[in-house]
This record gives C-alpha cells, structure tokens and sequence, in this order.
C-alpha cells in the first residue's frame, strides 16, 4: 500500500521556495509526519547538480516543485525518477501525463479561463486595478497507474476513487 516506510524524500525546488512560506509549510507537514526533506535545487537549466545530490543521498520519493522551469523540464524529471525507481509527485497533471506518480495541484484550464475572462473585462474597459484577486477553487488529483505499477507500488482503492482522473 503506498509508501508505508517513507521517511526521506527529495525535494527539487530553488533555494528561495525552499526557504519561502510554502517550504516552510511543508518541512513542518513533513516532520509531523515523521519524514525528513532535503533539497534538491538544480542550476540554471541545468538538472545535472540536483539529481547528483539526488542520487547520492538516496531519497525513497521526490516532490517536483512548481515553478515554470519544472514545468518546461518535467519529462526528463520524470525519466530520472522513472531510472532511479523513485515516485515523483508535483503540482500539475502533466507531470503524471510526463510519467510521474501523481500530482495534486490547480487545473491550470480552469486557471487560463479565468485569465481569458479578466483579459475580455480589461478590454472593455475595466480598470484593472478594481477587478478582484481571485485565488484558484479547482484543484485535481491525478494518478499514473503505469508507473505505479512500474515502481511495484499499489495505489489504496480510496484515493483511487477521490482522483480526477487515473491514467492507466
């Protein structure tokens, strides 16, 4: 069943989200949980120092951050993962679709049509310095049963049926 043993995963993030509120967040989420995180920050489109470390300190899992550059570089973060036997988690869909684990995250459709909505009220008119700030309100688990299966894990049948969409 999932990771029961999981105790020490790598996370592959920049320095200042590490550092930020939302690794703040979670290191401590993780500590409760009796998990030790270490980061992983690659060079500038250059992964080569970060999978390094990754492969050196040997985690049992890794957590993709979400930055834009992960995003441009997500299949071969998920190769890595994928030669390492290790499962890979990260904020988007298209990580899983890129073979990682899985991802919870905002659905960044739902997020582009919004922006198309703000982008057609600014045109007719709208000051955009009125318009509101709007925070996401959908948010989608994906699971990659392919690479469950390739990494000899078995996904618990309740968060198969609480994902958005299993990929097989």
């Amino acid at each position: 069943q999932g990771i029961p043993t999981l105790r020490r995963v790598a996370y592959l993030g920049l320095k200042a989200g590490w550092e930020g509120p939302g690794g703040r967040n979670l290191r401590s989420a993780a500590g409760a949980s009796g998990v030790t995180l270490f980061l992983a920050e690659p060079g500038a489109n250059d992964y080569t120092k970060a999978f390094d470390r990754i492969a050196r300190e040997r985690p049992q899992a890794i957590i993709a951050s979400q930055t834009i550059f992960h995003f441009t570089h997500r299949r071969l973060i998920a190769d890595f993962a994928a030669t390492h036997k290790l499962p890979s988690v990260a904020g988007y869909r298209e990580f899983v679709e890129a073979g990682a684990l899985m991802s919870y995250g905002s659905d960044l459709g739902d997020i582009y049509r919004r922006l198309a909505i703000y982008v057609d009220k600014i045109l007719k008119g709208a000051n955009p310095a009125e318009l509101p700030v709007e925070q996401p309100t959908k948010f989608e688990l994906v699971i990659n049963l392919k690479t469950a299966k390739a990494l000899g894990l078995t996904i618990p049948q309740t968060l198969l049926l609480r994902a958005d969409q299993v990929i097989e």
